[in-house]
């Protein structure tokens, strides 16, 4: 491997550790500094926080591969993911920012339905901070896996030294990183460290779809266009081949947005109310751009992968492959960095989503009440490694797919948690015994459904995504549930 690469990589490794201790002399001497930044993020680091920590390492892996495999049907998860995140940051993020300062300025997504429904606090509590323990270490699991990825790919044979293997090197060097800069410094270090890391990735999702059809061998929109109609015309198609099952399946990933812990956290910490339509328009744009260019990479991939008879063996791994053909190695270093990048981002991000919930609802809840403010944040790093830890054992199988773990992590929370916030902050009548049944029923039907193999196959038809009948039975079941039930002082106006 050039030097260069390194060159680039030691680089970035060394800016994200810098990124953390800075932050670490700003904002960690209280739990509200090390989990929530103090409340103070700007616009752009809010947005672009939101947004890295959101799209993880399928946006350069998993949705490329996607449509490298079948082209543009699989480009509606994009259509829908942005559709879902403009109305996130016009529906929940202001009511969010409100609310959680309104009630008892709760520091977490489990602490601010406690306190919005005070008569289930403890059920609500506990209920969420398992389902948010559990699917986050899924969910962490898959950015390690896009790490592991990476390194077989982009290094091989570099490591495979007493008995490890490259695969094996990815995951220990990518959360070793991560956990060093989450540790040292808490939620502020995670979103400056996102807001760096969004930037790289959107430079590099222009970058590489430009070089692939513009430079040697690309041959330009038409001559890609004309190799994809002559493989396969449907490539080019967004519908054809395309079931309606199919089609729904991919749009409602946006619902997802709803419900991600790790992603609405930011809304919680933005400085000011009136910051959150900037932020909103540069998380947006943010957004486009780098899913026009994910999804040009994975099609125009294809393309350039048939004209030059190169062998992708593993379509997730495209983006790796020509970062490694088609630039200097300094430029090079830098894409893997991008792809770091969109790991890191995610993974920081939940792993303190976790630890937030171990320490402030479990911790602090059942073994130490009494717990300081200084004890807390010493029990959030601990339980930042625990659940890394944990994240890598679950992704140490080298076949993982990148794009499956997230699928079923994202509709986990979008389940679990999207109807319980969206009612929970928009509709008054919400109660505490409705936002359980709602978290229980949403994470039980996606469980079962993935079990039963529903997702992979339905009634002799196309699967069905998971997210669709947990997202509506769980939205069903707060509704019926409050209507029936009477929690005394739990009917209170919700302002905007």
């Amino acid at each position: 491997m050039a030097i260069g690469v390194w060159i680039s990589l030691f680089a970035y490794f060394a800016l994200m550790i810098a990124i953390g201790v800075y932050a670490m002399r700003r904002a960690t001497s209280s739990s509200e500094d090390y989990m929530l930044g103090g409340r103070a993020l700007s616009p752009k680091v809010a947005a672009l926080s939101a947004g890295a920590s959101g799209m993880s390492g399928w946006l350069l892996l998993g949705l490329p591969g996607a449509l490298f495999a079948s082209g543009l049907g699989s480009a509606w998860i994009g259509i829908g993911l942005l559709v879902g995140a403009f109305f996130n940051w016009t529906l929940v993020a202001p009511r969010l920012r409100e609310q959680t300062v309104h009630y008892g300025n709760a520091i977490t997504i489990p602490s601010f339905l406690a306190n919005r429904f005070p008569t289930q606090a403890l059920s609500l509590r506990t209920v969420s901070a398992v389902v948010i323990v559990i699917f986050f270490a899924v969910y962490t699991a898959s950015g390690l896996v896009a790490g592991g990825k990476l390194f077989e790919s982009a290094f091989a044979g570099i490591f495979n030294f007493g008995g490890l293997s490259d695969y094996a090197a990815g995951i220990i060097i990518t959360l070793g990183v991560v956990l060093v800069y989450t540790v040292v410094g808490g939620f502020l270090a995670v979103s400056m460290t996102d807001f760096v890391q969004g930037c790289i990735m959107m430079l590099a999702l222009v970058i590489m779809p430009a070089v692939v059809l513009f430079g040697e061998g690309g041959g330009g929109f038409s001559q890609a266009s004309q190799t994809l109609n002559e493989v396969d015309p449907t490539l080019l198609s967004w519908t054809e081949g395309l079931t309606f099952i199919g089609w729904l399946s991919a749009v409602t990933w946006g619902l997802g947005y709803f419900g991600q812990p790790h992603i609405i956290v930011r809304f919680m910490a933005i400085r000011s109310l009136k910051d959150v339509p900037i932020a909103r328009n540069i998380g947006m744009s943010w957004m486009l751009i780098s899913l026009v260019g994910a999804v040009s990479l994975g099609v125009f991939g294809r393309a350039y992968a048939i004209r030059n008879g190169l062998d992708v063996q593993d379509p997730e791994t495209i983006f790796i492959i020509l970062a490694n053909l088609l630039f200097h190695p300094l430029v090079t270093g830098f894409l893997y960095a991008a792809l770091l990048a969109a790991v890191m981002s995610t993974i920081s991000s939940q792993l303190l989503v976790s630890s937030s919930s171990l320490t402030e609802d479990f911790y602090r809840l059942f073994l130490r009440k009494e717990a300081t403010s200084k004890e807390c944040v010493t029990v959030g790093r601990i339980c930042v490694v625990l659940v890394g830890l944990v994240a890598a054992v679950i992704a140490s199988n080298p076949d993982s797919q990148v794009l499956a773990l997230v699928s079923n992590a994202w509709a986990g929370f979008g389940a679990a948690f999207g109807p319980l916030i969206i009612l929970s902050l928009m509709w008054p009548r919400t109660n505490g015994a409705g936002a359980i049944a709602g978290m229980v029923v949403g994470a039980a039907t996606v469980m079962i459904w993935i079990s039963l193999g529903w997702n992979a196959e339905f009634m002799g038809g196309p699967g069905v995504y998971e997210i669709i009948p947990g997202f509506i039975t769980a939205f069903i079941a707060i509704m019926v549930v409050s209507s029936v039930t009477k929690d005394a002082g739990e009917y209170q106006h919700i302002s905007r």
